[in-house]
């Protein structure tokens, strides 16, 4: 037998061929592994089955986030507990066995926990969740944090007289959600959820039940479902990782299970038999809007690496489908305002494809021929490798964004992946992991895969769906049928469908930097860690390195000037040609284009003119400051002007409020805006149609261009990741280089003033019983920094007040409160006002039991306990604010406006400290005078 020796080349050949094979092999065996959990957070479970999840971080400092986690929400009640799953949740906070009603929230905000800010909680359809951030500089807080959480979990007292007095709470909660969205609900809720048990368990529940269930009712619920198998604790913060479980086990550990324990039951939601249509219409509703839901399918865990892959393919798909929706209302006019596809959560274990639109002037058709046929050719043809190409880009950018943050990361975020684990089995490998993942695979994603995935995920035009009308009972178009809405839908499969055509943009925004101006004079700031440049054009740029975040710089400009400068005639072309300039895009680039041109890129600009002033404010990641200046030097420079854009700026803005009159609430704050401030023409309105149809694009622009055309007076301020060195000269190529005249630029005040009271209004608007209060004090008053912060301290022990009275005591508001400012600019000037949403019958009892509050306060200044809980909590959000770059930012441009000392910002907690109950006293006798208040009250029609 004659053996031939291979040739060297084939060896070399087969060697390639078998590592080849190695790496094909191995990368099939990495994504059938198992998705690893991140070693950074420690899971565990206790002899009772509760489970914890543990991580220390120091993001913030000095504070750590809490959560106890119920897999128990609405879906579980029994028919006669129908709203109290989230009765169950108002009651953890009226008494347990540890605090008595009223110690619980008081505590918590003596040591700067507010409540309903941070103190808070939900329940929905699968779970209900509580919120509990404590300031760690104390370990008794922390000691007691965990006792709160361990209350919630076993000893909520149910005592019959604070049931009693929640009732009314948890109504006037359920009576917000009243109204012609509510009404629309009902009729079109039963087929949506059809064959499900979903479909008769809102959370909010049946206010029948609300008002008379016996007190065992509630008590039933919690007994069976706040059980430790059915619970987590999450603790995130800074914590040592070995204390915090210490607690958890010494808190948690003895809470027993039920001994006859009812199974934990997730209801099915079948699958779509036939294709329906529902027409939903009420007169208060304000905007049409069709839905199309298809068929609702299991959800598949991501339990491998693959599945994570899948995720990321899905993840592809749902942003490019979705940047072709938006595309489609760029044009004169468009099918439809906003609109949107996807496959999305439906309940908890469940997805749903599903489209929806909220209507143009065209009306139901055009909506649905669009929409449907964009579903249609994203099937049929796909997209392009353009397409992906940018879609990937940004993909990648947000994900090095993550992990360039991983070590400065806000513990909260944490806090929410760690819940969705436990809840949803979401997984959790930390974002080292996930950044290696996107490494790896997300440029292997082939167009045709995600091709392939679009025509399995698009159900067929024939599939069974159910489409939903809701929307005003009249129209400009004729409202189908159930019948005809149907027919429609099913004539919008049937169009002709031709592929997508790219339409190719420019790959730069600037193909070159402008002639660079010069750094005249620099002056550091040592205190503030600030450098200030003067440019040659004398603009001036104040810069703030700082490490509070590794990949994130702010961005801020501003001078007086704005729309008080023209004359009222011109109020429409001056207010909105901001938003014009920003409809219709900068230099080449429609707002669709920018988008392209900056895919992989983290830069975005938005212009603002004021009132008196004109802004320009936004962000970038580090690598991506010269695309931020770039940005900014065309917003000065190169407005564009673009016919299509602004006449479909104008048409969805006229198709959005043209039935906006019909909401209550809308006419209700319009009618106050007519009663503070009469006719004056510069009075604040809301938006009406009409106004849109005045404006000029031209004149719009031209406004812009006054206003933003000469930097002469703007200041600049920069703040986060940046290298002072590397940025100078790209401030004077894009900044220096900005025109500038030298003419002055100030503001106009134009004599806006409220009326004087006292004076009280009723306005008779909607069909519910639902009422709203509105109690306004409004003066002129000289403005000082430290003026601004005692009216501000009346105004929160007022709101702490206010909630124990109106809430507590008498239950008759959810929620509402007082707010207030001294302003500088254009007068010197106070404004206050307190609004509550209630009942009709509630309103004349409410409104003097405020009063009772406010005149208690005037006459004896409050307590050192309630100033105490103010100061403490504007302690713990200056700790945070003070590492925030974007508070920076704000922190500086303001004291440039103000001609204020910007070191002020660092002794803000001294001049707190300083405060004193007579400071609040004197600001409630100064500015809540009885002569000058104005009363407006929201009342259903006769």
């Amino acid at each position: 037998m004659l053996h031939f020796k291979p040739k060297p080349h084939y060896k070399t050949l087969l060697l390639l061929l078998l590592v080849l094979l190695a790496n094909v092999l191995y990368a099939q065996d990495k994504l059938a592994q198992k998705i690893p959990v991140d070693p950074n957070v420690k899971i565990g479970k206790l002899s009772n089955g509760l489970t914890y999840y543990i991580r220390k971080n120091l993001k913030p400092e000095k504070k750590v986030e809490l959560r106890l986690v119920v897999n128990a929400g609405s879906i579980l009640e029994d028919d006669d507990q129908q709203g109290l799953a989230h009765f169950t949740e108002h009651m953890a906070f009226n008494g347990s066995k540890n605090f008595k009603k009223n110690d619980l929230v008081s505590f918590l905000q003596s040591i700067g926990v507010e409540f309903g800010a941070d103190l808070n909680a939900y329940t929905s359809f699968d779970e209900t969740v509580y919120i509990l951030p404590i300031p760690t500089e104390k370990k008794e807080n922390i000691d007691k944090g965990f006792q709160i959480l361990e209350d919630w979990a076993s000893t909520v007292a149910f005592e019959n007289a604070e049931i009693d007095k929640e009732r009314g709470v948890v109504l006037e909660e359920s009576r917000l959600g009243k109204g012609a969205q509510e009404r629309m609900q009902k009729v079109y809720l039963p087929k949506l959820l059809e064959g499900s048990k979903y479909a008769e368990r809102l959370p909010i529940g049946k206010d029948d039940i609300l008002k008379g269930f016996k007190y065992d009712v509630i008590k039933r619920f919690y007994k069976d479902w706040y059980r430790p198998d059915l619970m987590a604790v999450v603790v995130v913060g800074d914590i040592e990782v070995a204390d915090a479980e210490k607690y958890i086990k010494t808190h948690f550990e003895k809470i027993k299970n039920p001994s006859k324990e009812r199974t934990r039951v997730e209801p099915p939601v079948p699958a779509r038999q036939k294709s329906e249509a529902v027409v939903a219409t009420d007169k208060e509703a304000t905007n049409h809007v069709v839905q199309i839901y298809y068929a609702t399918q299991k959800s598949t865990p991501e339990i491998t690496v693959g599945d994570y892959r899948a995720y990321m393919v899905r993840n592809l798909f749902t942003s490019m489908l979705s940047q072709r929706m938006q595309e489609l209302t760029q044009s004169a006019n468009p099918p439809f305002i906003f609109g949107g596809s996807s496959l999305s959560g439906f309940v908890r274990g469940y997805e749903a494809y599903a489209s929806y639109a909220v209507l143009g002037k065209g009306g139901v058709e055009p909506a649905l021929n669009a929409i449907i046929l964009e579903n249609e050719r994203a099937r049929k043809f796909g997209f392009t490798a353009a397409e992906l190409d940018r879609t990937k880009k940004t993909m990648m950018k947000g994900m090095e964004r993550a992990y360039n943050e991983r070590d400065k990361t806000e513990s909260d975020n944490f806090v929410q992946e760690y819940i969705n684990n436990f809840l949803e089995k979401e997984p959790i490998p930390g974002i080292e992991v996930e950044y290696s993942y996107y490494q790896d695979y997300l440029n292997s994603i082939s167009l045709e895969e995600v091709n392939q995935y679009a025509v399995k995920t698009i159900p067929a035009t024939s599939a069974n769906k159910l489409i939903v009308l809701t929307g005003p009972d009249k129209a400009a178009f004729t409202i189908p049928t159930n019948a005809e809405l149907l027919a429609l839908t099913e004539a919008a499969g049937k169009q002709e469908v031709k592929a997508y055509e790219e339409k190719a943009v420019a790959t730069a925004l600037m193909e070159s930097a402008p002639a660079p101006g010069k750094i005249t004079a620099e002056k550091e700031n040592k205190i503030l860690g600030t450098t200030e440049l003067t440019l040659s054009n004398h603009v001036k740029v104040i810069l703030k390195p700082t490490d509070f975040k590794n990949d994130q710089v702010v961005f801020s400009a501003s001078r007086f000037g704005g729309q008080y400068l023209y004359s009222a005639d011109e109020r429409n072309n001056a207010e909105f040609a901001s938003v014009v300039v920003s409809q219709m895009g900068i230099d080449q680039f429609s707002p669709v284009d920018l988008r392209k041109v900056l895919a992989g890129k983290t830069a975005s600009l938005s212009p603002r003119i004021g009132a008196i002033s004109e802004t320009l404010n936004g962000q970038s990641s580090a690598a991506d400051i010269e695309t931020l200046l770039q940005l900014a030097h065309l917003y000065f420079t190169k407005p564009r002007k673009d016919d299509e854009l602004f006449q479909s700026f104008i048409s969805k803005q006229q198709a959005m409020y043209q039935n906006m009159t019909a909401d209550p609430q809308y006419t209700f704050q319009d009618s106050v805006f007519h009663i503070l401030y009469r006719n004056q023409p510069w009075a604040p309105r809301v938006p009406k149609a009409e106004i849109f149809a005045s404006i000029n694009e031209q004149r719009a622009l031209d406004i812009y261009k006054e206003r933003f055309g000469d930097a002469t007076g703007f200041t600049f301020v920069i703040v986060g990741a940046f290298d002072l060195a590397k940025i100078k000269p790209l401030i004077a190529s894009y900044i220096g280089s900005l025109p500038a005249s030298g003419k002055a630029s100030t503001f106009k005040d134009v004599g806006l003033r409220p009326v004087k009271g006292p004076l009280k209004k009723e306005v008779r608007k909607g069909t519910e019983p639902k009422s709203f209060i509105r109690m306004f004090w409004n003066g002129q008053a000289p403005y000082s920094d430290s003026e601004q912060l005692k009216l501000s301290a009346m105004t929160e022990v007022l709101n702490i007040k206010l909630i124990e009275s109106l809430r507590e005591d008498l239950s008759g508001v959810y929620g509402g409160g007082m707010f207030g400012s001294l302003n500088k600019f254009p007068y010197n000037n106070f404004a206050i006002g307190a609004s509550f949403p209630c009942g009709p019958e509630n309103v004349d009892k409410l409104i003097a039991a405020a009063h009772a509050e406010i005149d208690k306060i005037k006459t004896n200044g409050p307590s050192e306990a309630d100033l105490n809980k103010v100061k403490e909590t504007w302690k713990q959000q200056y700790e945070v604010n003070i590492k925030d770059n974007s508070f920076w930012a704000r922190q500086l441009i303001q004291s440039v406006e103000y001609g204020s000392d910007a070191t002020n910002v660092l002794s803000y907690e001294k001049r707190i400290a300083a405060l004193t109950p007579k400071d609040v006293k004197d600001a409630a006798v100064k500015y809540l005078d009885p002569k000058n208040y104005i009363q407006v009250v929201l009342y259903p029609e006769k």
